[in-house]
């Protein structure tokens, strides 16, 4: 075994020369993300977690935005049928609250989040739970391209022409922006937007109410001119053919739905007591969804509203509702509907930030289970997983990019990939509701039924009418991630089975020392092990120290940072539970030491991230051990890829840089793992 390549001064002269003040790293990164949270102040998690109000703001708003998309694909599809629009209007109401009804229970039985890969997985297996995670993942980074890509047509409906050719670069800025905001924290980026939430509330709460109560007073004429409308086309073309355009509608207008999940998923990130926020938040999607969509597709009837080249419906219907409204000579008129314009394209960025909430924390739960690489899991010091939002915004600009900002294409991906895990989570839930002996169950198992056969039915017309117009793109994307999935798992299980054989080393060590405890002498030769949980890894390196500088270091002093990451950030109790059992590892390791006749110490700390939190013990134990060396393991493969330093950190190498820049010892200590010949 050979040691990676050191730079060690000799011990006097970390005694007589200080050392170096730490530089003031990233100066830049915390103007723009803010300065680290503290993770023992119980105000820090109230802080980073939202009310139902906030919580309906960041993940609600992208089931409210879809108003803006959804009612005008299924009001395109009636083609010249207009009369099927109440009842369309009707079926898309009922629809939102079913959905919405079926995830209330998801939340009621899945307290702690992960919507429907959580739900898949331990209902239906990790293969389904793996489809579901996948879609989801997939779907979140569509949430974002097409919430960008529709606020991109909301605004370019009342602009020139001419700056078209900046509407696709603006959009890819807009997510940079929403990516650079998301670093910031969770609460900070929904914060900023809730003004944009109420402000869309009110310009579509006057819409559909002036629309919809303008003409009260004209409901029978229009109910005898849509009657002789239907029996006119059940003439012509025959009941059957209407039924069939009926269903279309309906299908085309998936894109309605698709935000409805985002709450159950988003979970982690709410207000105790969670179930009730999650229960509350949801009633205020639901409610809000169906209005507006309902009351939307309701008014393109009322106005005669027929598709503009160049403009969405809605910028049509909101011309045709106020575009002649003057006061004075005053076009105030044209003002409100740019306003509301406005407003709904603000909403659709909004909108984009439950794939940046959402997304982080599906990739976190499949990272735990080794789907994904497990730095997904890790949390920044702002509480958020940094990785999970840069890899979600990148993703979303390629995305954007490849389809070249048509919001049609975005939003027939969009829709097959949420209703593939909406089937799965219902079908997930009709399968907990058999097997359930709880009170109510009957109707949980009624409401679930009906909430799969309304999904599957819609993920079938989608597919097939939209398979051959970009629908197998999706459905390919999604079938390569789960490949993925299956290849990272793979090679964790190849590796963890490697490393397992170090377990057998712990049967041969000594039960007990040979003698009273050693006393620490912090003027001899010091060696510091950087350590995790107690294992088989742990102790070869121990034993490996040992073999390799025979009776030269009198003291060990074990070091170890207890990281909390996505999984374990619920509160300061959890912070506590990671502290306890860093605590109760470094004793384990304490006892092996001094059963081998070594002096033993430990020192440890709690973060977010371990290297920053190492190199301050670091310097710490320095002080106290002038004459200490470090030593950090790191696995090494035979053929190192590319796709190994991506799967498993670089901690120890990132640890023995900045160490050594701060004028400390530190040595790598190798760890060799073959493994089969197709890695």
């Amino acid at each position: 075994m050979s040691l990676s390549p050191l730079q060690v001064p000799h011990p006097d002269v970390i005694e007589t020369e200080p050392l170096p003040t730490p530089p003031r790293r990233g100066w830049l990164r915390r103007v723009l993300i803010g300065a680290p949270r503290d993770l023992t102040d119980p105000q820090t998690f109230k802080h980073v977690s939202l009310i139902a109000l906030l919580a309906w703001v960041g993940l609600g708003a992208d089931g409210l935005s879809s108003s803006s998309y959804g009612p005008d694909e299924a009001f395109r599809a009636v083609g010249t049928l207009h009369f099927l629009a109440p009842a369309l209007a009707l079926a898309t109401a009922a629809t939102v609250l079913v959905i919405s009804l079926a995830y209330t229970r998801i939340i009621h039985h899945f307290p702690f989040g992960g919507g429907g890969y959580v739900v898949a997985t331990q209902l239906l297996g990790p293969g389904a739970g793996l489809v579901s995670g996948s879609a989801l993942l997939v779907d979140y980074v569509l949430t974002i391209s097409v919430s960008i890509a529709a606020g991109g047509e909301a605004v370019w409906s009342f602009l020139p022409p001419g700056l078209g050719a900046w509407k696709l670069p603006a959009e890819g800025l807009t997510i940079l922006l929403l990516v650079a905001l998301n670093l910031r924290g969770v609460k900070e980026s929904v914060t900023v937007l809730a003004p944009i939430f109420g402000l869309f509330l009110v310009t579509h709460a006057i819409l559909i109410a002036g629309a919809v109560g303008g003409h009260v007073t004209q409901v029978p004429v229009i109910a005898r001119e849509l009657g002789g409308q239907g029996r006119a086309a059940i003439a012509q073309l025959g009941l059957p053919a209407i039924m069939g355009v009926f269903v279309y509608a309906y299908s085309m207008g998936a894109g309605t739905y698709t935000g409805i999940e985002a709450v159950s998923n988003g979970l982690a990130i709410m207000r105790e007591p969670r179930v009730a926020t999650g229960k509350r938040t949801m009633a205020y999607m639901a409610l809000s969804l169906s209005v507006t969509a309902g009351g939307i597709l309701l008014s393109y009837l009322l106005f005669h509203v027929l598709p503009v080249e160049g403009k969405t419906m809605n910028a049509a219907l909101l011309e045709a509702f106020a575009g002649s409204w003057s006061v004075n000579g005053l076009p105030v008129g044209r003002g409100f509907v740019m306003l509301t314009l406005a407003t709904e394209a603000a909403l659709l960025f909004v909108a984009a930030q439950a794939g940046f909430l959402d997304g982080p924390r599906v990739m976190s739960n499949m990272a735990i289970d080794s789907w994904l690489p497990h730095r997904f899991t890790q949390l920044s010091e702002r509480l958020v997983t940094q990785s999970g939002v840069v890899l979600m915004g990148s993703a979303s600009v390629a995305t954007l990019l490849l389809a070249g900002g048509h919001l049609d294409r975005l939003v027939t991906m969009y829709s097959i990939n949420v209703f593939v895990t909406f089937s799965l989570s219902q079908a997930a839930m009709l399968r907990f509701e058999w097997r359930s002996r709880e009170k109510g169950r009957k109707r949980g198992f009624a409401l679930h039924l009906g909430a799969l056969l309304l999904c599957a039915g819609i993920l079938a017309g989608i597919v097939y009418q939209k398979f051959g117009q970009g629908g197998w793109v999706t459905l390919v994307v999604t079938g390569l991630v789960v490949a993925l999935c299956y290849w990272i798992r793979a090679h964790y299980r190849d590796v963890q089975q490697h490393l397992g054989r170090l377990d057998a080393v712990m049967a041969a060590l000594p039960d007990a020392p040979s003698g009273p405890p050693r006393p620490v002498d912090p003027r001899l030769p010091t060696a510091v092990m950087l350590v995790g949980s107690y294992a088989g890894l742990g102790v070869h390196a121990l034993l490996t120290l040992q073999r390799l500088f025979p009776n030269h270091y009198k003291n060990v002093v074990f070091l170890s940072v207890g990281v909390v990451d996505a999984a374990t950030m619920k509160g300061v109790e959890e912070v506590d539970r990671v502290k306890g059992r860093t605590e109760a590892s470094l004793r384990q390791y304490v006892d092996l030491a001094r059963r081998l006749g070594l002096a033993a110490d430990s020192r440890m700390a709690v973060g977010t991230e371990a290297v920053a939190e190492v190199e301050r013990l670091a310097r710490d134990v320095s002080r106290d051990f002038p004459r200490s060396v470090f030593f950090a393991g790191k696995l090494i493969f035979q053929e190192e890829r590319w796709y190994q330093r991506l799967l498993h950190n670089e901690t120890a190498y990132s640890l023995q840089r900045r160490l050594q820049f701060a004028g400390l010892n530190a040595m790598v200590l190798p760890v060799r793992v073959s493994l089969a010949g197709s890695f």
